[in-house]
């Protein structure tokens, strides 16, 4: 019984560790201690509200078998967020589970949330669900457009079936909509299609600890992953928890967590300098692109 305890409490552990590592939550994006010289400037990238968004129902997928329309958008949604309704028809001779992944809003790499198990000849409703987190951290207030690929595989042998294409679902907001991006803070690292700024201090932190944000633009034609190296906090070193995949044309906000514990053990109550290196890999070999030297941030 101890044992299962035990088992129990380090999945728990194991699930707020991941939640927390992957989402970009930052209720303001005025709520920040920005590097110092570095402006204050809004992403830009809204229009009239997300509640006034509808998309036209589709087929978005139809392959092997398997067809997936989406239905319609509901801003509300549920407590993580905004969610596209989808009807997933499978007609295959195999039990298949339907995932997403590349996902972006108004190119912006943004977190989803859908995983539907379908056995042969049923069909079912689910949602796609949009991280209210995330939009939230990249100014986003009006989707216009989400696109990503669906992940389709075997849900007994969890042998893959495919990976789709790029899908793009526009909103009614798409037409006309004017995208930009906030790329203001302190320039980290602009090379190799791959800019990256640092835009200050979460001063609302995360329930780990406290956080810097960090902007993310990949302009070349690779897709790319973006981790921290060689971290200090104040002149201690203090390991961070940082990692964040860009597809090739997409942007991304993220945030490098340094948990409460560590700061605690090194006398840390501020975040006022952070001193490290970013490791910029190919996101489908892993193989290095490049270390970047090391840059000291000061804080206001």
């Amino acid at each position: 019984m101890k044992h299962s305890i035990r088992i129990l409490s380090a999945v728990l552990v194991l699930i707020i560790l991941v939640f927390s590592a992957t989402s970009c939550a930052l209720n303001d994006l005025n709520a920040l201690n920005h590097p110092s010289g570095g402006a204050n400037t809004p992403s830009g990238n809204s229009s009239s509200g997300t509640s006034a968004v509808t998309i036209e129902e589709a087929v978005v997928f139809n392959q092997n078998g398997i067809k997936i329309t989406a239905k319609s958008f509901d801003a509300k949604g549920g407590i993580f967020g905004p969610q596209i309704k989808m009807l997933i028809e499978n007609d295959s001779e195999q039990s298949i589970t339907v995932q997403v992944r590349d996902e972006s809003v108004n190119g912006y790499m943004i977190g989803t949330s859908m995983s539907a198990s379908v056995t042969p000849g049923k069909k079912t409703n689910h949602s796609l669900t949009i991280m209210r987190s995330d939009l939230e951290a990249a100014g986003i207030t009006t989707i216009a457009n989400v696109e990503f690929r669906f992940h389709i595989y075997n849900s007994e042998t969890w042998d893959v079936i495919l990976d789709s294409d790029p899908v793009r679902i526009e909103t009614s907001a798409a037409n006309g909509f004017i995208y930009s991006y906030d790329n203001s803070g302190f320039p980290a690292y602009n090379a190799n299609g791959v800019e990256i700024v640092i835009k200050g201090v979460d001063k609302n932190g995360s329930s780990l600890g406290q956080t810097v944000l960090v902007y993310i633009y990949n302009y070349g034609d690779r897709d790319v992953t973006v981790q921290t190296r060689r971290e200090s906090v104040n002149g201690f070193m203090v390991s961070g928890i940082f990692s964040c995949t860009v597809t090739a044309g997409k942007h991304a906000v993220d945030s490098i967590k340094f948990l409460s514990s560590s700061l605690e053990e090194n006398g840390i109550e501020t975040i006022e300098n952070v001193e490290l290196s970013f490791h910029i890999s190919s996101a489908d070999m892993w193989s290095t692109i490049v270390d970047t030297e090391p840059v000291s941030v000061d804080f206001n």
